[in-house]
């Protein structure tokens, strides 16, 4: 009788957690797991209510969104970013400027029967070429009489994951992703690059405190009409994870990418922002291959507790080098700095500052950090007019400050202290090259 009870009260428990959906499996679960450990259900009674309290999930998950029985849980996210931004140089013929601009990102996640994902997300940003949006930017600026802005496709892709089983995880995506399927920071790819291609990832628990991931992939950079031999990038990287002590945690990766037949990636054919590149003067694409082989190492300390900071205090070392032998020089490129602290749950912060050297052929520039970026007064022939500009041909400091004022709301400020490291731009060198691009955010997010 008491057990019939207790089974009433349990079902009872996963039925009002499947009508709060996301709630759903840590509450059922633990109130079974607290029957089983009081004695009054055994393990085998438990699993029996686990299927059934699964089964009522699932059809109160399909009553109240309408989705079809394949589709298990779906996950609604996104953020409003606001933004000033202020760009100066100290050459006479910069104009120093400043702008509003804001970022909307809203995207959706749905899992479906044998282990598939789907991804979409639509964001904000200012048209670039024939109305296409940004590749290196959300932010849609402030102005044109309170005009309308537009929206893009930022994710579309497929997931399939078939083997997860606790010790090696399996996974291919095909698609418009996450840029972080590759473990690489914005020397390499700018923050808001979104990549197009299929990827393969794996990652193997060597144990509970050692981990290592692997990640090959194809990317297609430009689809060029009458042409079978359209720009790509092909590459791997193996990444491992270590966490030594509660106090000490270390990662170390190796990656080589390859772009292949850089020659298409004309001022006709490619979308062109950044700078720094060795380019051919008759069609501006890149003099170079870029074949670049990139190595990162990181390692965590964590105190128990600092000043002004609400719970354990990671303080992480962290740098990157790549090398580019498809270029004869200017072709290497470092960054190295320092992480206090982690931002993200409330009254948290984090602080950073880096320095980068990235030289002008050590990768493709149209791919790196957009916001780093120095003053050219003179302009570079079939590319980009003269003015600030991101990408590579660049060395300086990077500070930031990220601040959780709750749970979904942040406060961050960056800024960028640049020069160009080879002042000759078409023969032509670039006195007072310097340059401070400074930005303030607020962020919501859910």
């Amino acid at each position: 009788m008491i057990k019939n009870k207790f089974t009433k009260l349990a079902l009872g428990t996963a039925a009002t957690a499947a009508l709060g959906l996301t709630a759903h499996a840590q509450s059922s679960d633990a109130l079974l797991d607290k029957l089983v450990d009081k004695g009054i259900l055994t393990v085998s009674e438990a699993k029996d209510l686990r299927v059934e309290a699964d089964k009522d999930f699932k059809t109160a998950f399909q009553a109240k969104t309408g989705m079809p029985d394949w589709v298990t849980a779906y996950k609604l996210t996104g953020s409003f970013r606001g933004r000033y931004e202020q760009f100066s140089g100290n050459n006479t013929a910069a104009i120093d400027r400043s702008r509003l601009r804001y970022r909307i990102l809203l995207g959706a996640t749905v899992s479906l029967e044998d282990d598939l994902e789907v991804g979409l997300r639509i964001g904000s940003g200012d048209q670039k070429n024939s109305g296409q949006g940004n590749p290196l930017s959300q932010n849609s600026t402030m102005g044109n009489n309170w005009s309308d802005k537009g929206l893009y496709v930022d994710l579309a892709y497929g997931k399939w994951t078939p083997i997860h089983d606790g010790k090696w995880t399996l996974s291919t995506t095909f698609g418009k992703m996450e840029r972080d399927v590759f473990d690489f920071t914005w020397m390499v790819l700018d923050p808001d690059l979104t990549p197009e291609g299929v990827v393969l990832q794996s990652g193997y628990a060597i144990n509970d405190k050692h981990s290592l991931a692997f990640t090959g992939g194809g990317f297609v950079l430009q689809d060029v009409s009458g042409s079978t031999h359209d720009p790509a990038i092909f590459g791997g990287q193996v990444l491992w994870k270590g966490k030594w002590t509660d106090k000490w945690s270390s990662t170390l990766g190796a990656a080589f990418l390859d772009l292949a037949n850089s020659e298409q990636l004309t001022s006709a054919n490619a979308f062109q922002i950044n700078q720094g590149n060795t380019r051919n003067a008759a069609s501006g694409a890149p003099k170079y291959n870029f074949t670049p082989i990139i190595g990162d190492a990181s390692i965590t300390y964590t105190l128990n507790s600092f000043p002004l900071y609400a719970g354990a205090f990671p303080i992480t070392l962290k740098g990157e080098i790549m090398n580019n032998p498809g270029a004869p020089n200017n072709n290497n490129g470092y960054w190295a700095g320092i992480t206090f602290g982690k931002a993200g749950a409330k009254h948290t912060w984090d602080l950073t500052y880096r320095y980068e050297y990235l030289q002008s052929d050590a990768w493709y520039d149209q791919l790196a950090d957009d916001d780093n970026c120095a003053y050219y007064k003179t302009s570079v022939a079939n590319v980009a007019a003269s003015g600030f500009a991101g990408g590579t041909n660049i060395k300086g400091h990077f500070l930031k400050l990220n601040y959780s004022i709750t749970d979904s709301f942040m406060f961050s400020a960056s800024c960028y202290l640049n020069d160009l490291i080879n002042p000759s731009v078409n023969s032509t060198k670039e006195p007072q090259s310097s340059a401070m691009h400074f930005f303030a955010d607020l962020m919501w997010k859910f």
